[in-house]
């Protein structure tokens, strides 16, 4: 029989994850958009919370949560600002390779870290020739004796400027793309890893967003993730893992233009009348409903397969794709609700527009995920 309600549980995380984006996340989005900073210190007071890297099993000090809970939490946090939400949750882009093909050694170390204290890590796959195309990406390894030496750039990497650590993939030949592939896990300090210029983005500028250049990085064997044609896989995996997660996050900034239009449509008048009483504008405030509303759907759905188990990855491209779409559309209709007023920074619609175009760009494209799920169909 089907089911679709939450628990209690899930219920009280809703709760407590919405209160903490209304109080501390909303009161500060709008000036750290204007100043593409990230709030540090309200990243720290949610890791306090257990808000932060929710799914680190507890053997390693963490909650053990699921890809649900973690999608829940990312809905919320992304109704406050989609920008600050980026930064909040990338630490588990950068976990879940961890999670899934680390030792449990690496799992100790990193993990535990992540649990011990209020730090940073970040996701490296992308290249400035090598974006949705990961097999051909250019960053070598060569091996040394025991150890491994990294050369090449990482563009676009969520909060780069601040992470202690990075899961970094790399190849051994570049014409052997994905059958060259491999991963490791790179300390900050590490000599010759230098972080790039902060981009100055058009959207979700409050996520710290930048390079990370490798200049014969030296890497122990100890931290090897995963040997030459296993890494390919284990980013694949990683990508499915987490883009219920941009579903969520498309689903919490869907829901904002829909309570920030609908109170609108009842205050503004035109012709004598609230906007919300002209047919046209309810067309639309009902079309952001069920935008809203069939993502919602989507990502639990995906979710919900990864906590128990169901392998069907396709959902999880359904939900990246269609929640990345609606978001964008709703995000436009939404500026087209406050007309003028739309228009302008005084009014929060702007930016969630701006913050909405993104999703159809980063793990993986809407068109990345239209042709992943149409391979699905004609096998």
């Amino acid at each position: 029989m089907l089911n679709f309600s939450l628990s209690d549980e899930h219920r009280s995380l809703i709760e407590t994850a919405g209160r903490f984006a209304r109080e501390r996340i909303m009161p500060v989005a709008a000036e750290c958009d204007r100043k593409s900073e990230f709030p540090v210190q309200v990243f720290k007071d949610a890791w306090e919370l257990g808000l932060i890297n929710p799914t680190v099993p507890e053997a390693f000090g963490g909650a053990g949560m699921g890809e649900l809970e973690n999608a829940l939490i990312a809905e919320q946090f992304a109704y406050g600002c989609s920008g600050i939400q980026t930064s909040m949750l990338a630490n588990g882009l950068a976990l879940t390779p961890i999670k899934l093909g680390g030792t449990d050694e690496q799992k100790k170390k990193y993990l535990g870290r992540l649990t011990s204290e209020p730090i940073f890590a970040s996701y490296c796959t992308t290249e400035p020739v090598a974006g949705s195309d990961v097999a051909g990406l250019r960053t070598r390894f060569t091996k040394h004796g025991d150890d491994y030496v990294l050369n090449g750039e990482k563009c676009w990497i969520t909060n780069a400027s601040l992470a202690s650590f990075y899961v970094v993939f790399a190849t051994e030949d570049p014409d052997s793309r994905h059958k060259g592939i491999g991963a490791f896990i790179v300390d900050r300090d590490a000599p010759g890893l230098k972080v790039g210029k902060h981009e100055d983005k058009l959207g979700q500028r409050a996520s710290d967003t930048a390079a990370v250049h490798f200049e014969d990085v030296k890497v122990s064997k100890a931290n090897l993730l995963a040997p030459a044609g296993a890494g390919f896989k284990l980013a694949m995996e990683t990508f499915n893992q987490t883009r219920p997660d941009i579903g969520a996050m498309a689903t919490g900034l869907m829901q904002r233009c829909l309570d920030e239009s609908v109170a609108y449509a009842k205050e503004r008048k035109t012709f004598g009348v609230a906007i919300a009483e002209h047919q046209m504008i309810q067309a639309i405030l009902a079309d952001m409903a069920i935008g809203t509303e069939a993502t919602r759907l989507l990502y639990q759905k995906a979710a919900w397969n990864l906590d128990n188990g169901v392998r069907d990855p396709i959902v999880s491209s359904y939900a990246k794709a269609f929640g990345a779409d609606a978001a964008m559309k709703i995000a436009v209709d939404a500026v087209q609700v406050f007309g003028g007023n739309g228009y302008v920074k005084d009014y929060p619609v702007e930016k969630l527009m701006r913050d909405a175009k993104v999703l159809q760009i980063y793990e993986g494209t809407s068109q990345i995920q239209r042709l992943v799920i149409a391979r699905s169909l004609l096998r």
